[in-house]
């Protein structure tokens, strides 16, 4: 029996014993399950400034913690040794929510402040990250989450109330872009407003040279950005050669300031990052 996915816009329609387009959920019994439950790639005490979370609890540290796949095919990704990863070859340990409830508690000595789900897409692992978040909260932990945000509505709204903060990645304003990764920047945008209204929110655009660094795109998204509030932090990055994007040259450190510059003609806080 087929069975539909509804935690993001692929609602990939799944058969009995496979696995949606993002490699994390299954269709088992007719049941959509999310096959990295509890499986980490990665996990690292932060400072929470590397999320980037540039104006949420300065100065702290937070637990942070990732597993694999991604509802994205970005060519230019940073961590695409564990977002293109799957179940069949990505390296992993277990662990239980109780268990990463509890290092999260053990660390609070050294300054941790709560649970950061980052590394591949966090969402996709939806029920882990749910279950998790809901824990942490209960414990008097900080839950943030840093994302693709392309996930449906529902979904979204369900797990917000125990979401603190989120970094957003914004890949580009335009839906021309978007298609390029399989995603939709409208439904991106749409989320960005969403979380806005119910957690601290900052957002990260990562730079591309020929591709989302026209000083035209800058001033449309800051321009729709500062229409939410001028008060969101936006981080321009600077790209380095990755995965698909091997052949391609680094982002010039000039347009990232010269990005930066129009950026903050309209946002209070504009920052910049691997120059």
């Amino acid at each position: 029996m087929r069975k539909k996915c509804h935690i993001c816009p692929h609602s990939c329609d799944i058969e009995e014993g496979q696995t949606g387009f993002c490699g994390a959920r299954d269709n088992i019994n007719g049941k959509i399950v999310c096959n990295n439950y509890g499986k980490l790639t990665s996990i690292a005490l932060d400072p929470i400034e590397k999320k980037p979370l540039s104006r949420f609890m300065p100065n702290s540290y937070i637990l942070s913690v990732g597993s694999y796949g991604c509802n994205l095919r970005c060519p230019f990704c940073q961590n695409h040794t564990i977002s293109m990863a799957n179940k069949t070859n990505a390296q992993t340990m277990a662990i239980s929510v109780e268990r990463l409830i509890q290092k999260a508690l053990e660390l609070k000595q050294e300054g941790n402040v709560g649970i950061a789900y980052t590394y591949n897409e966090p969402l996709i692992g939806y029920e882990f990250v749910f279950d998790c978040a809901k824990a942490a909260k209960q414990a008097g932990l900080i839950n943030a989450l840093v994302t693709n945000c392309y996930i449906n509505q529902k979904p979204l709204l369900d797990i917000l109330p125990y979401i603190d903060a989120m970094n957003i990645d914004l890949k580009s304003f335009y839906n021309d872009f978007y298609k390029k990764l399989k995603g939709d920047a409208d439904t991106v945008k749409r989320n960005i407003a969403l979380a806005y209204h119910k957690c601290h929110v900052e957002i990260t655009t990562l730079i591309i040279p020929g591709e989302n660094d026209s000083e035209k795109e800058m001033e449309e998204l800051s321009q729709w950005l500062s229409g939410l509030s001028p008060d969101i932090p936006l981080h321009i990055s600077r790209f380095f050669p990755r995965y698909g994007y091997s052949h391609k040259r680094p982002t010039p450190a000039h347009t990232i300031y010269r990005l930066r510059d129009i950026a903050k003609q309209r946002l209070k806080y504009v920052y910049t990052g691997n120059c």
